[in-house]
């Protein structure tokens, strides 16, 4: 392996690190909605590397056919450009949606009482008008909301993959392509995990108490908030 291969190697590993670290979208969404959707921890770590994976291998699978067939670098920097305003788009509407369903839930979920005359008396009860629907919900949005995730991430580039490590190692040879690539691939991954498995595993824990019933709006308002600081803010 050349000098210049393992430099970009171990620029790889720092910017992928990086790259996570700063990125609030890399883990947010994972634990905002495993606490809301009460994911197990093994189901949260599954969903985190399956969008992980998709986030890398998109960008890779570009930059592949960029070397390959001569792409200009500048050109797929526009082309990464553009996937990433369409991902914090779709973050910020699926935020914004989820945010408004949940707090249309947590209202209709505020418990209150009913009083019931009898021929002996009177009673109470407290209810709330979600509870005998809420199983059927839970069930369909465990479904829905992992592949709504993973096409988000799908859309979202890597942008320092290409132009900063693909590009460069392709120059040297293929064996130094894919080992960069790789361990860019590796850490960005295993940053993802380490990051959604510790803090959910520790919000798992979090009392939350009255605001329980808002988990869900609270969820939505950070997916909604995370894509609005990918699009304006360029985190």
């Amino acid at each position: 392996m050349s000098t210049e291969t393992l430099i970009l190697c171990g620029t790889a590993a720092s910017i992928g690190l990086l790259h996570t670290l700063f990125g609030p979208d890399h883990y947010l969404p994972f634990i905002v909605m495993s606490r809301a959707r009460r994911w197990t921890l093994t189901r949260t770590a599954l969903i985190t590397l399956a969008c992980g994976v998709g986030h890398v291998l998109s960008s890779v699978v570009l930059g592949s056919l960029g070397v390959i067939f001569g792409i200009a670098v500048t050109s797929l920097e526009m082309f990464e450009g553009a996937r990433g305003s369409v991902a914090a788009w779709l973050l910020i509407g699926f935020g914004g949606a989820y945010f408004v369903w949940g707090l249309h839930r947590a209202i209709r979920g505020r418990p209150h009482e009913h009083r019931h005359l009898h021929d002996t008396g009177t009673h109470t009860h407290e209810h709330t008008h979600v509870a005998q629907h809420s199983h059927a919900h839970m069930q369909e949005g465990r479904c829905l909301t992992p592949w709504i995730l993973f096409t988000i991430f799908v859309f979202g580039p890597c942008e320092p993959l290409i132009p900063i490590l693909m590009y460069p190692a392709a120059k040297s040879s293929i064996a130094g392509l894919i080992m960069v690539t790789a361990v860019f691939s590796v850490v960005t991954v295993g940053t993802m995990l380490s990051i959604v498995m510790l803090s959910a595993w520790g919000v798992s824990f979090a009392p939350f108490g009255k605001l329980e019933r808002y988990i869900h709006a609270m969820a939505g308002a950070t997916l909604c908030l995370s894509g609005l600081a990918i699009q304006f803010l360029g985190l």
